[in-house]
């Protein structure tokens, strides 16, 4: 039986095909490059705001989910980012997939103007075109899934999002993940949920938080939803917390951001 997290990466792959055809790799290449030596893109260290912040909160702006269907359908980056930050957000996620998650690249790039804090793009990424989309539009970092990818991708794709200025955050959700730690990574989180079927548990980033080597800043996510949870797992030693279901089944994401600052 396929599990979610092998259908999302062969859709994934499937997709980046598309892509490249409408837009050659070459072109987004080129056209990057001009960005950076223009100077054109500013950098919002992720790695220094999560270190200077006193909540660490990655609030993330999450319209639906393989596991829950549709969360918010009606809501757009606009009605709910810029108030994330007004209310405190550390940084930004924003769901870039959109057959799962329905996100769009388009989100990172509306917003990219308008807040001055970092922003992550959290998706399956799986080929360095993705990076430089990433670039393009905006993003302070990405996400790359231990679980997607072979250490040897892995490095690779860490090392070109170095190159490009671009923090990444690592997600592990079992102890043979951290082998996939490298140069490039700046931010270590554990995956409370197993994205092979979608369930989450809070006691894998107590697990594995001190296996995490404390030169990198590690983050929990997923399946947090208070701020006991948040305060439990600051003692055990992590310095910052990605949230978006919790945020965005709030019929205010930003004031349920806000209620759980003000509880902290």
């Amino acid at each position: 039986m396929t599990n979610i997290l092998e259908e999302i990466c062969n859709q994934k792959r499937y997709d980046i095909i598309g892509i490249k055809q409408r837009i050659p790799a070459s072109t987004l290449y080129k056209e990057v490059d001009t960005l950076m030596a223009n100077g054109s893109i500013d950098h919002h260290s992720l790695t220094k705001a999560l270190s200077a912040s006193a909540t660490g909160i990655i609030a993330e702006f999450k319209r639906k989910s393989p596991s829950l269907g549709w969360i918010r359908q009606e809501l757009q980056p606009k009605d709910v980012v810029p108030n994330y930050q007004a209310n405190g957000a550390t940084a930004i996620s924003i769901l870039t997939d959109k057959p799962y998650f329905g996100g769009s690249l388009d989100y990172i790039a509306q917003m990219r103007p308008i807040i001055n804090i970092p922003i992550l793009r959290k998706d399956f990424i799986l080929d360095e075109y993705q990076v430089f989309e990433a670039k393009k539009v905006g993003a302070d970092a990405i996400l790359l899934i231990a679980a997607c990818l072979t250490i040897k991708d892995c490095r690779q794709l860490a090392y070109k999002a170095k190159e490009l200025e671009m923090d990444v955050l690592l997600e592990i959700h079992e102890e043979r993940d951290l082998d996939y730690i490298c140069d490039g990574v700046t931010v270590i989180g554990v995956n409370n949920r197993d994205l092979k079927i979608f369930k989450s548990d809070i006691q894998t980033s107590l697990r594995l938080v001190g296996r995490v080597p404390d030169e990198y800043i590690k983050i929990s996510e997923s399946g947090l939803k208070t701020s006991s949870d948040l305060r439990l797992l600051r003692k055990a030693g992590f310095q910052g917390f990605l949230m978006g279901e919790h945020f965005m089944k709030h019929p205010q994401p930003a004031k349920a951001l806000e209620e759980l600052i003000q509880e902290l």
